[in-house]
């Protein structure tokens, strides 16, 4: 579902990513002639709401949201995914890559990801009822599984370092870690730890699985997070080498703050 448009006069230069989940969505406008970013809004949904009563309202309190877009990217924020390498992929069988990880059924909607240059894919459950309202919003659109984005961001940053670098991207209620080496993917999970000690658990298991060494294995943190944040600093207990994602190239090309590129870190490389 791309949006083409092969009139000229017809077209307004302007990209809209829209990163959602079950708990709140964020969205960025792109200006694609300056290569900046014209809005970046993060907006939290109240659980005692259903999801589409809430997208409606989002909608309603911006009018940015129902201009018009030469491109639309939905990336679609969940768990339920998982990475197949192209030698082991059929996508006549996509339920049968997450029934080990998640509970599956004949009703449910599949849908992938290619990661052509790691000859990976990303297979996942899209959110059906947020792309059908989306689908009365837009005329069409591109939709993505946010660990995609995630993933492949990573492996364009670190393809020159040729030792194991781990990198954990830390969200409201979960964070993701993902292992790559020499711009190849060695490991991705996504976890949901409700403690500090929780998020040091699933890392040193992480560790020790991968045989990691916490004393010289460099972990960089990106999306909310600070030195001053719980999980960063029983990390640094535990991890000799804790350092945050140096983000300033993507603060400089899109003109907004370090702690904006750190949050937004998916959403702005979409």
């Amino acid at each position: 579902m791309v949006v083409t448009n092969n009139d000229i006069t017809q077209k307004n230069y302007k990209k809209l990513s829209i990163q959602v989940s079950l708990s709140g969505l964020s969205f960025c406008v792109f200006d694609l002639l300056s290569n900046h970013i014209v809005s970046l809004q993060k907006i939290t949904f109240p659980q005692s709401q259903v999801i589409e009563e809430q997208l409606w309202k989002v909608f309603s309190e911006f009018p940015l949201l129902n201009e018009k877009y030469d491109e639309v990217l939905v990336i679609h924020e969940n768990s339920l995914n998982t990475f197949v390498p192209q030698s082991l992929f059929d996508e006549n069988f996509l339920g049968s890559y997450l029934q080990y990880n998640i509970k599956v059924f004949e009703s449910d909607l599949f849908a992938y990801d290619k990661l052509t240059k790691q000859e990976i894919n990303n297979v996942y459950v899209p959110y059906v009822n947020i792309n059908n309202f989306l689908l009365d919003q837009f005329a069409s659109f591109d939709y993505v599984h946010s660990s995609t984005l995630l993933v492949d961001t990573i492996l364009n940053i670190s393809k020159y370092v040729f030792e194991k670098q781990v990198f954990i991207h830390n969200q409201e209620k979960h964070f993701e870690i993902v292992v790559v080496q020499g711009g190849n993917l060695i490991f991705y999970n996504s976890f949901e730890p409700t403690t500090p000690e929780d998020f040091i658990y699933y890392t040193l298991f992480t560790f020790e699985q991968l045989q990691l060494n916490p004393e010289n294995s460099k972990v960089n943190f990106t999306g909310i997070i600070t030195e001053d944040h719980d999980y960063f600093k029983i990390a640094y207990k535990y991890i000799r080498n804790c350092i945050i994602c140096d983000v300033q190239a993507f603060a400089d090309k899109f003109h907004i703050s370090k702690n904006q590129s750190l949050e937004n870190f998916i959403l702005i490389n979409s």
